[in-house]
């Protein structure tokens, strides 16, 4: 086998790419990373210092998929000596009768541990934070906060270690199927048996070399990080967990947040949609509705923090009309595997593509 011949290439080296590069090589398979942007960046989707991990999901085989999820961090965490996740838990609020039941009954069912929060207790657990009307809440206890940058930095590392190559700068421009797949970049010819794609928004860009187009939606998400009017209000080391609002009065899609962490006294509180967007030109798109959206929900819920956002950065979304993920073999090339949309749920299922 040449220098140029693979057991299997993975285009795109996000953290799906990034670990499922790395279980291939774990399995003694010579496997090729490529990714078209200079390591690290923040073109894509899975830059930024952190991400929740949770197990309170609408559906049941998402809460089993992370049973799996936590033991593989953990392995992970022991392997390379670093600490990936902490555990923070999950504040899940919303209308009662909503989405909030069904989150509810999930984790109820699956035996995950929770804490319901009444009413009349919500304060004393949760200050600093208001309670809409009609809303009720739980916290998923297993939950808590992804190292993301800390994490694609160590997976790239172990594959590394396991003989695993990564080439960057290696913008795909076409794509040969066959019993051997031909991946051709700006930069060279590689050959592999397999190939997967894992290239988040370019997905559809590269699946048009094999003719196939999927239902794909690229989204510009405002990243917005609030101040704390009093430093520590919502900062992690006082134990204030993340949390999802479910449904709000400001808006039919969850509202999430992570507690103060990557940045001194601000605090992550992101709207989960943003405004469709070509993902070779995100920064042209300039809408801020979600922007004001946040404003208000904070304005109303969050009265420790400053209603204007302090910084604001920005990464995609690749979502499905389902919200659910694409992971599968092409329809026509069995040896071209495909994992795409992961966007909805990102959050959590990084380990899972391999």
């Amino acid at each position: 086998m040449s220098s140029r011949d693979y057991d299997c290439i993975v285009i795109g080296a996000g953290v799906q790419g990034s670990f499922t590069a790395y279980n291939l090589a774990k399995n003694n398979k010579k496997t090729l990373l490529l990714e078209q942007f200079v390591l690290p960046h923040s073109r894509g989707s899975s830059h930024g210092q952190t991400r929740i991990i949770r197990k309170a999901y609408d559906e049941d085989y998402y809460t089993h998929m992370m049973e799996e999820c936590y033991q593989l961090w953990s392995q992970l965490e022991k392997e390379a000596n670093v600490k990936l996740y902490r555990r923070t838990g999950l504040l899940v609020m919303g209308p009662e009768q909503g989405d909030y039941q069904v989150f509810k009954s999930t984790l109820e069912r699956n035996k995950v541990p929770i804490v319901i929060l009444p009413r009349e207790e919500f304060s004393q657990h949760i200050p600093h934070v208001n309670l809409s009307q009609g809303n009720a809440a739980l916290v998923d206890t297993t939950a808590g906060v992804l190292y993301a940058d800390r994490t694609l930095k160590t997976v790239q590392g172990q594959f590394q270690k396991l003989g695993g190559v990564i080439k960057d700068a290696q913008k795909v421009i076409d794509i040969t199927p066959g019993s051997v797949v031909t991946v051709t970049t700006v930069s060279g010819v590689y050959r592999a048996k397999r190939l997967v794609i894992t290239a988040g928004p370019w997905a559809n860009t590269l699946l048009s070399h094999t003719g196939l187009q999927l239902p794909l939606q690229v989204l510009k998400i405002n990243v917005c990080y609030w101040r704390e009017k009093i430093p520590g209000s919502y900062n992690v080391q006082h134990r204030f967990p993340c949390f999802i609002q479910l449904e709000s009065e400001e808006a039919k899609h969850h509202i999430y947040g992570l507690p103060s962490n990557e940045y001194p006294g601000l605090m992550k509180i992101c709207y989960h949609t943003g405004p469709e967007t070509d993902p070779d030109e995100r920064d042209r798109q300039t809408d801020k509705g979600d922007i004001d959206i946040l404003q208000r929900y904070i304005t109303r819920c969050f009265p420790g923090l400053v209603p204007i956002p302090a910084m604001v950065e920005s990464c995609m979304y690749t979502v499905t009309p389902d919200n659910h993920f694409v992971l599968d073999h092409h329809p026509t090339h069995s040896n071209i595997i495909i994992g795409a949309g992961f966007s909805a749920y990102r959050i959590s299922c990084y380990q899972h593509i391999a």
